[in-house]
């Protein structure tokens, strides 16, 4: 609970024809996820490049690396009963139930795959956030800076050869990451370890995000785009990432770094979203 501030009701809608995406996150005339410039989305065929509508993905069994984004966001989903979505791949099942009784979205997953599959899973949202919003998250949480932050850093500070960079949030490395402030044309990927619940702080209005998973890897990954991305016509794009796993490729992640699939053969999980306004 937010002291000071009364709950607001979120209301959710999704596509399950095009790759699951949550359209819609909106709660006391405020419409929450950021819709992107890049046309052809309904186009989309499974394995295309990836194309940036905004909303939020579900990026399964990675985020980077291949499939871009994953394999399930360019692919449609069944319809499972109210609120549910399916997704069958040739290694895994997901189910996806999204209900948001009592102005608390919540959304339930369950993945299916033989045991010791590796995966990485985000919920790739992307939120229309003002240049004051800022992510609180607890301080000192060990957070990696993967490569395009290299730029932004003193010459020579980067591993060499390593794929991240770890360093205490708010401010890996020296870099201050908790503010978003106005376009820069700066672009970089970070992922806040271990770290399972976040608030964006825009103004009066707080949107909390909470993720519940036993016994796997939980991360939140942040992508802050100030018109430094893509090169050949930047935009502004800020995504808050509940994250199974610590790596956003599937390819870079260690022992420790992946989802597993147990013995039982599944996985399941939970995303809270909930938002206050201050009085």
């Amino acid at each position: 609970m937010v002291t000071g501030a009364r709950p607001v009701a979120l209301r959710v809608a999704y596509d399950a024809a095009h790759g699951g995406r949550w359209t819609s996150l909106r709660g006391g005339g405020r419409e929450w996820l950021w819709r992107g410039p890049e046309p052809g989305r309904h186009e989309v065929r499974p394995d295309d490049a990836f194309v940036d509508a905004g909303g939020l993905e579900e990026c399964l069994p990675t985020v980077r690396g291949e499939p871009d984004h994953g394999e399930v966001w360019s692919r449609p989903w069944r319809d499972g009963g109210p609120g549910t979505a399916v997704i069958e791949r040739p290694t895994f099942t997901l189910t996806r139930r999204i209900i948001d009784s009592g102005g608390v979205v919540v959304a339930d997953y369950r993945l299916a795959a033989d045991p010791g599959y590796r995966f990485v899973w985000a919920a790739h949202a992307l939120l229309d956030l003002s240049p004051a919003a800022r992510l609180d998250a607890p301080a000192g949480t060990p957070t990696r800076l993967h490569p395009e932050a290299a730029a932004l850093l003193p010459p020579g500070s980067w591993p060499t050869g390593d794929p991240w960079l770890t360093g205490p949030w708010p401010a890996p490395a020296g870099l201050p990451l908790d503010t978003f402030g106005p376009d820069d044309g700066t672009a970089l990927g970070a992922v806040l370890l271990d770290c399972a619940r976040v608030q964006v702080i825009d103004g009066a209005d707080r949107l909390t995000l909470e993720l519940e998973c036993a016994g796997q890897p939980r991360s939140t990954a942040l992508w802050r785009n100030l018109g430094g991305w893509p090169a050949n016509g930047p935009y502004r794009s800020l995504g808050i990432e509940p994250m199974l796993g610590a790596a956003f490729d599937l390819a870079d992640a260690g022992p420790s770094d992946a989802a597993v699939v147990p013995p039982t053969g599944e996985v399941t999980w939970r995303l809270t979203i909930s938002a206050h306004r201050n009085h």
